[in-house]
């Protein structure tokens, strides 16, 4: 199963779909802050989302069990797919929000590391390498690259910093479908893997950890967190192929395509 080439017209209603995703995180920064629960967040999210978007929360009842909340929030240790609950934020957190809009049919997915109040070195820098990754793997991306020139460009960066990459899970096609081909694995050989085509969509989504790169699930199925319960930060961007290189459909008004692609 290849990736799924998209057709103008799907084109633009992706386009449409990752502006409402970033729209989604701009519009939640200023609500984390200390004493704020994730429940909070996932509920200011779920309203903005159904009530001002008139869109659907993806990962609202998403999969096997069904998720049970509209946006992931993965705190400090947890590298994905945290379930929004009720314990309140406190200075020095570090939380990655993952959003993902269905607009029309179709996809926007992204996500951004937010800090509580002042972080430390550790968590300033970790949040730092890791967005770098992200933005070094979204420069590889045009017609013809292949797929390990993203993942060797990634974990060449993290390791670089003496900081592990999460190979458990990755990147994804996406488009009528919140996950389809290809896989796109944060790790790899250059010259490996599919090529690249115009017209494909997909997202980089990076998780860097502190620590080893060992994950393991919690008891509820969904919670991913370090093994050795080091910090772990991501950062995600939904991403086409245009005939001459990458548009991120998931951009938001704090960053530019020059900064990412000239970084």
């Amino acid at each position: 199963m290849s990736a799924i080439i998209k057709t103008e017209q799907e084109i633009e209603k992706m386009r449409v779909a990752g502006r409402l995703a970033a729209d989604v995180l701009q519009m939640i920064g200023q609500h984390v802050k200390k004493g704020v629960t994730t429940n909070e967040l996932n509920q200011i999210c779920h309203d903005y989302i159904v009530d001002v978007q008139k869109c659907i929360p993806a990962p609202l009842n998403y999969g096997s069990p069904p998720f049970p909340k509209s946006i992931c929030t993965s705190v400090n240790h947890v590298i994905c797919h945290g379930i929004p609950a009720d314990k309140k934020l406190k200075d020095g957190d570090s939380v990655n929000i993952d959003v993902t809009v269905i607009a029309d049919g179709y996809h926007g997915d992204t996500s951004k590391m937010f800090v509580v109040g002042k972080p430390s070195i550790l968590t300033e820098r970790l949040i730092r390498i890791t967005q770098e990754c992200l933005y070094l793997g979204i420069k590889m991306v045009k017609p013809g690259a292949r797929l390990g020139d993203i993942g060797y460009a990634i974990q060449k960066h993290a390791e670089s910093h003496d900081y592990s990459v999460v190979r458990e899970y990755c990147g994804h096609g996406i488009g009528a479908n919140f996950h389809e081909e290809p896989q796109v694995v944060h790790y790899g050989k250059p010259n490996t893997g599919e090529s690249l085509q115009a017209g494909m969509c997909f997202t980089i989504e990076p998780m860097i950890n502190a620590g080893k790169r060992y994950s393991k699930v919690m008891p509820d199925h969904w919670t991913v967190v370090t093994k050795d319960r080091s910090l772990s930060a991501q950062w995600e961007h939904t991403l086409l192929v245009t005939e001459t290189g990458v548009e991120i459909l998931t951009l938001r008004d704090d960053e530019t395509i020059d900064r990412i692609i000239n970084h």
